[in-house]
């Protein structure tokens, strides 16, 4: 009946506290607690299954080399030639990746890397939008991230 007992508790002390101590506010506190913690059931994920987990810090160092090139090749970029335009797109990238935990963790690699951005991911066409700062070659891009982070998400995750 309540799957999370605290979180409807705290949340009826919650409505109690804010609108004061009668009989109307604490049953209305608790209808809204009571479906609060429904609804925080229905938006619980699945829990992640790593089928090779000995692979995670191998991304890890990987994420983290790549983020230290970048930030440095944004600083040159920004040091160097102040007042050029940068050559920023939008790129559709596609993907094979389906889990969707492996799918959060594109997501937060993309935008951790400096000059870089997830837009949108588009489920039936199972692609995702990236803005790119300066980008020279949109497929070198597209295949880079692929290459990278997509097949050792797949390894780690599918």
């Amino acid at each position: 009946m309540l799957p999370y007992p605290v979180l409807t508790l705290l949340l009826i002390l919650m409505w109690l506290l804010l609108n004061g101590f009668t009989a109307g506010h604490l049953l209305l506190g608790t209808l809204v607690a009571v479906f609060a913690s429904w609804a925080m059931a229905a938006l619980r994920p699945r829990k992640p299954k790593l089928r090779k987990w000995y692979l995670f810090p191998k991304l890890l160092l990987l994420l983290f080399a790549d983020i230290l090139v970048s930030n440095l090749q944004v600083a040159r970029r920004i040091l160097t030639k102040p007042r050029e335009r940068f050559n920023s797109q939008f790129v559709t990238i596609p993907l094979e990746l389906t889990d969707r935990t492996a799918l959060s963790i594109l997501a937060i690699i993309v935008t951790s890397t400096p000059g870089s951005a997830w837009l949108e991911y588009n489920s039936n066409e199972k692609t995702v939008l990236v803005h790119v700062l300066d980008l020279e070659d949109p497929g070198a891009f597209s295949e880079n991230l692929k290459r990278r982070y997509e097949t050792l998400l797949m390894e780690i995750f599918e």
